[in-house]
C-alpha cells in the first residue's frame, strides 16, 4: 500500500489500555529522594515501564545513575533509511506532603485523572508508550528509529537526561512536558548564585568596633532591585523579560552582636540569547558600584548551578511535523507557546538534537490537587503517533 494512502487524521488509540497504563504509573510512588527524604526514586516505576516496553518487543536498555535513580530506554528499530525520533519524559515527581488528595490513588472524576505526577508527567509517559503501541497495532513500521526515553531526576538536577544525551541522540526530539497541547518552542534558563557578605563582629553596645554584614547586605539587595528594573528593558517575544531575585538569606549569631557574615542565595532567570557571561558581567558591575560607594563593603559571589535557556525555530522540521499532525487531528492551527520554567529540552537541544515540547492539559503541578485531563492524553497519543508516522517515514 502506498504510504500516503495510510496517512490518517486520527489513530485508533486503545483508551482502556491507555487509562490502565496511566493509573498504574500514578499508583507507583516515584517521589524524587533529593526533594523528599523518604522519596523512593524511580526504581519501581522503571521496572514497570521496562516490563511494558519488553511486552511491546522493543529493545530495552537501562542506565543506573544512583542507587535510586535509573533511566529506561526503549528502542523501536526502524527498517532503515528514515529519520529517527526521540521522545522524552521524566519518571520522578515532587513530594506529597502538601497534597489534599491521596497522592497514589489514581481517581478518575469527570474526565480527570487525579494523583501526584498525573500531569507532571505520567500522563505523558502513558501517551508516549501508547503512541508506539497504537502504530504497532496498525501494522506500521518506521524507517527511522523511535527512541522512548524515561528519565530520572528532572525535578531536581536532571542527572537522568544529562546521562541520556551522552549515549543517545536522534534527528529530532519531543519532550513531553504538559503544555496544554501547544507547541512550546522556547523556555527560560536559570543561574543560581551564592553571595557572601563579610562584616566585623562586635558587642552591640560598641558600634565603632563593628561592621554589620546584614546592613551591608541590604545595600546589595537595593542594587538587585535596581538591576531587576534594568532587566525589564530586555524582551523576548514569547517569554517576556529576564529576572533576578533574592531567594534565601541568613546571617548573624545573637541579638547583641554585630553580625560578621550574611549569606544570600540569588536566582537569575535568563532568556534565549543571554549567556552566563552576561550574568557575571552584571554581577561584577554591581559589586564594583557597591565597593566604590562604601569602602567597608566586602562581599563575593559564586555561581553554583546553571541551566541554559532553550529556543527552536518555528520552521524546524520537528516543529512543522508536530503542527501538521495537530492540524490533521483538530482541523485547526496549533498554538505556539513558551515556558517560563525550565525543562530537559534544553539539555537535549544543546546536545545537538532539535527539540520541541508537547504535552497534555492538566493542573496542580507540584500543588495540593494535581490532575491530568484524560481526553487530552488521548489526543496527545494520537498526535504523537501522527508525528512518528510522518517524521520517521515508515513503510508497512
Amino acid at each position: 500500500m502506498d504510504q500516503s494512502a495510510k496517512m490518517t487524521s486520527r489513530f485508533p488509540v486503545d483508551e482502556k489500555k491507555l487509562m490502565n497504563v496511566l493509573r498504574s504509573l500514578i499508583e507507583i510512588n516515584s517521589v524524587n529522594p533529593y526533594l523528599s527524604h523518604d522519596g523512593p526514586g524511580e526504581s519501581e516505576i522503571a521496572e514497570y515501564i521496562q516490563g511494558v516496553l519488553q511486552g511491546m518487543n522493543l529493545e530495552v536498555h537501562t542506565q543506573q545513575l544512583t542507587e535510586k535513580a535509573i533511566n529506561v530506554i526503549g528502542i523501536w528499530w526502524g527498517t532503515g533509511g528514515g529519520k529517527s525520533l526521540l521522545l522524552n519524559g521524566h519518571m520522578d515527581t515532587v513530594g506529597v506532603s502538601n497534597m489534599q488528595i491521596p497522592p497514589f490513588v489514581a481517581e478518575v472524576r469527570e474526565g480527570r485523572v487525579y494523583g501526584r505526577g498525573s500531569c507532571d508527567m505520567k500522563g505523558s509517559l502513558a501517551a508516549m508508550i501508547l503512541a508506539v503501541d497504537t502504530l504497532q497495532n496498525t501494522g506500521f513500521r518506521p524507517a527511522g528509529n523511535v527512541i522512548l526515553t524515561f528519565v530520572a531526576d528532572e525535578e531536581y538536577k536532571s542527572i537522568g537526561t544529562e546521562a541520556l544525551v551522552k549515549s543517545y541522540s536522534a534527528d529530532a526530539a519531543i519532550v513531553c512536558e504538559p503544555s496544554d497541547l501547544t507547541a512550546v518552542v522556547a523556555h527560560k534558563g536559570f543561574v543560581w548564585i551564592t553571595v557572601e557578605v563579610h562584616g566585623k563582629a562586635a558587642h552591640g553596645s560598641r558600634p565603632a568596633e563593628g561592621i554589620d554584614a546584614i546592613v551591608k547586605a541590604g545595600k546589595l539587595l537595593a542594587e538587585l532591585e535596581r538591576l531587576s528594573r534594568e532587566l525589564e528593558r530586555k524582551q523576548h517575544p514569547i517569554l517576556g523579560v529576564p529576572s533576578i531575585h533574592a531567594s534565601l538569606i541568613s546571617g548573624g549569631t545573637e541579638i547583641s552582636t554585630y553580625p560578621d557574615y550574611c549569606r544570600i542565595e540569588l536566582e537569575r532567570r535568563t532568556i534565549p540569547g543571554e549567556q552566563l557571561a552576561d550574568v557575571t558581567a552584571e554581577l561584577d558591575a554591581l559589586f564594583c558600584r557597591l565597593k566604590d560607594a562604601d569602602d567597608q563593603f566586602q562581599a563575593s559571589y559564586e555561581i553554583t548551578f546553571v541551566r541554559e535557556p532553550f529556543e527552536i525555530s518555528n520552521d524546524a522540521p520537528i516543529v512543522q511535523t508536530l503542527q501538521n499532525a495537530y492540524r490533521n487531528y483538530f482541523g485547526e492551527e496549533q498554538l505556539i507557546a513558551g515556558f517560563s520554567g525550565w525543562a530537559d529540552s534544553s539539555l537535549i537541544h544543546e546536545a545537538g538534537t532539535p527539540t520541541v515540547i508537547f504535552g497534555p492539559y492538566g493542573a496542580g503541578l507540584h500543588g495540593a490537587v494535581e490532575y491530568v485531563d484524560f481526553d487530552s492524553v488521548v489526543q496527545m497519543t494520537s498526535i504523537l503517533a501522527g508525528v512518528i508516522q510522518s517524521f520517521c517515514q515508515g513503510e508497512k
